[in-house]
């Protein structure tokens, strides 16, 4: 009886492995056969249409007034008068500042007192001349007659040319006096400083009482600002590699900070020739090129250092193919033409006139490419683009118009999707996405 229930339990445990074995068996044949069924990608597509773009380059930068005026002492002393504040609406010739003129007035005093004291040492070394003039010509006629030696006649010539000098330097005395009185009055004048254009006090730096300095070699003080507002520009930094797309006179569209529900329009007068680098020498190294762009304000208040941003419009091409931005990627293109049924043969490392297919692979852009759905699966095009608006860009060749392309999503364009990937068309899901954001 113990035998008997010994060989039960035996063939119980031989019919439980055998089930799981074969349970263990239907499970790897179906992940095998699962894992050989191609991946289906979900994708969005625009049919490719013939458009209307515009070619933009962006920039950020500030609103600053086209003329803007510093006001730097010229002169040293106290500031005795300051008449406007800040935001003050001034006229040309209005006086901003006057500094203490009590000895630049001394000095013009002390000048005028110098200029006529040479003035007078010139009429007297001028007459003294003329009295040895005369003298010089009675010895010469009594030279002739031979009334007089010649010993007698060298020195009142040596006496004539004593007194004939004396007068040249009184009169170059009598220059260098005027000159100092013209410097003088030229120094006392700049202690009122007057405003050189109509405007706005848009900074006033100094303060009544205050000590300024300055001279004629160095540059002074700087006191205040006087700035234009009727003409407004905006000054945006634009990368080395856009600014040659950009043309005296192209169109802008200008985003003010202050004013987030208007948009701008600016016209391209001015292209900096000398660019301006920031992080110099370090991996954040950016280049950039000063745009100057005169703002059509519309009746809005701007102050100068607002913050904008601006899309110059550089090239527009009327009906031209294209397709959605996202849609054109980029793949190697050995890979393309691999892809695509070319006949090249791998070479391996073999020379050919000193160049190595390596070398060669590395010289080698990348080609552009987009997607379109055919039969349901995925087809890798290679293209040739053009311009690029915010949202399209220009297919020279390699599409028809009509043609369903491949733009969304990002991932499976740039990594997922290769010639004759399998995909389902739902763009639907991108509407969802677009009313959920």
């Amino acid at each position: 009886m113990a035998n008997n229930g010994k060989n039960k339990n035996k063939k119980k445990k031989i019919i439980i492995f055998s089930a799981l074995g074969a349970l263990l068996v239907i499970i790897i044949v179906a992940v095998i056969f699962g894992s050989k069924k191609d991946e289906v990608i979900v994708v969005q597509t625009e049919k490719v249409e013939r458009r209307t773009i515009t070619q933009v380059v962006e920039a950020t930068g500030k609103i600053q007034p086209q003329t803007q005026v510093k006001i730097n002492a010229e002169v040293s002393g106290e500031i005795i008068q300051l008449p406007v504040e800040e935001g003050d609406v001034v006229r040309k010739g209005q006086l901003l500042v006057r500094i203490k003129p009590d000895q630049y007035a001394a000095q013009r005093d002390q000048s005028i007192a110098n200029l006529n004291r040479m003035k007078a040492m010139l009429v007297q070394r001028e007459a003294d001349f003329r009295k040895v003039e005369s003298e010089y010509k009675r010895q010469q006629e009594l030279f002739k007659k031979g009334l007089i030696s010649e010993s007698d006649v060298e020195s009142s010539k040596s006496l004539y040319e004593i007194a004939k000098a004396n007068v040249d330097a009184s009169r170059f005395d009598v220059q260098n006096a005027e000159a100092s009185l013209t410097r003088s009055r030229e120094d006392l004048a700049k202690t009122a400083i007057y405003s050189p254009i109509d405007g706005i006090v848009t900074q006033r730096i100094s303060k009544l009482g205050e000590r300024v300095s300055g001279s004629s070699f160095t540059q002074g003080t700087e006191i205040m600002t006087v700035s234009d507002l009727s003409i407004l520009e905006s000054r945006v930094e634009v990368n080395e590699n856009d600014v040659v797309l950009i043309n005296i006179g192209d169109t802008a569209r200008i985003d003010v900070d202050a004013y987030p529900d208007h948009v701008f329009t600016a016209t391209v007068y001015q292209i900096a020739n000398t660019a301006t680098t920031k992080g110099l020498g370090t991996q954040e190294e950016v280049t950039n090129f000063e745009v100057r762009l005169i703002v059509n304000a519309e009746d809005k208040e701007f102050r100068p250092g607002m913050s904008c941003s601006a899309k110059i419009e550089t090239e527009t091409r009327k009906d031209v193919v294209t397709v959605p931005l996202q849609s054109v990627t980029t793949r190697e293109k050995k890979e393309v033409d691999a892809e695509m049924g070319g006949d090249e043969q791998d070479m391996g490392d073999v020379q050919i006139e000193g160049i190595t297919d390596q070398e060669t692979q590395k010289k080698e852009k990348p080609q552009e490419v987009v997607f379109i759905v055919k039969d349901g699966r995925a087809r890798k095009i290679p293209v040739t683009t053009g311009i690029s608006s915010d949202t399209y860009i220009e297919i020279k060749d390699g599409l028809k118009t009509g043609e369903e392309v491949v733009k969304g999503s990002y991932r499976a364009i740039s990594r997922e999707l290769n010639d004759s990937t399998q995909v389902r068309v739902d763009n639907k899901l991108s509407q969802r996405r677009m009313f959920s954001n």
